[in-house]
């Protein structure tokens, strides 16, 4: 079984060293880049195995960790990425699960949590793909969805969307015209349903929302204190 691949971005040289060693110890690949600009150059080179997940430090030389992974998701939506830092500031978690990461480890921390965390995200990431993979494009309203290609096109525009917007859309819609509970939807998309998680979500559905105005037959309405309710009105090309 390959062995799953692993970008590291960390400029501290002792704890990068020590995470490479012990992710190795535990089956993986890692490539490790000491700054940001380098590890945006690995992962655009790297052809041989692409990677499977990354681990990016927030605060680095040349190329902070928040900006590293607004270029990485531009270029490869679906790959799934954990923030390290050693700041607490509560902005900054929510700043980074904006930008859709799966997780945000505040330092210090034993690097079995990180191995632990690594294995969980990548065995929901495989099992939402799986689903993906089995869906084909469909209308949503006046919409076509292809959670495959990751697009939502409404005529001749084309929206590009994330992974976590594609998982998004396809549990909202499976769930149409129900009441979802909050915390069913932060567990089947997030993986868990904490705080920050809880104002991740918010972002995202804030950008649906956004996506879908054009037909004013899709609405996403919140019960407060509940959950959120995926109402499509008509199912019209």
């Amino acid at each position: 079984m390959e062995k799953k691949h692993v970008l590291l971005a960390e400029d501290d040289f002792d704890f990068g060293s020590i995470l490479k060693q012990y992710l190795e110890i535990h089956d993986f690949k890692v490539t490790w880049a000491h700054d940001g600009k380098e590890a945006f150059s690995i992962f655009n080179s790297e052809t041989e195995q692409p990677f499977d997940i990354c681990v990016f430090d927030v605060m680095m030389p040349k190329m902070d960790g928040f900006t590293l992974a607004e270029k990485v998701v531009d270029n490869n939506p679906e790959i799934p990425f954990v923030f390290l830092t050693a700041k607490k500031m509560k902005e900054d978690r929510i700043k980074g699960l904006k930008l859709g990461a799966d997780d945000y480890i505040i330092k210090p921390f034993e690097a079995d949590i990180l191995v632990l965390r690594l294995n969980n995200i990548l065995k929901r990431v495989q099992r939402v793909q799986v689903q993906i993979k089995k869906s084909s494009s469909f209308a949503i309203g006046a919409y076509h969805f292809d959670p495959v290609n990751h697009s939502l096109k409404l005529k001749n525009t084309v929206q590009r969307i994330t992974d976590k917007e594609a998982q998004l859309i396809q549990f909202l819609y499976s769930n149409k015209n129900e009441l979802i509970k909050r915390d069913d939807l932060l567990i089947n998309v997030w993986g868990n349903d904490d705080f920050f998680s809880g104002r991740s979500m918010d972002v995202f559905i804030s950008r649906l929302r956004k996506y879908f105005k054009e037909d004013p037959n899709i609405v996403i309405e919140s019960t407060r204190g509940v959950g959120l309710t995926f109402k499509v009105k008509s199912e019209e090309l």
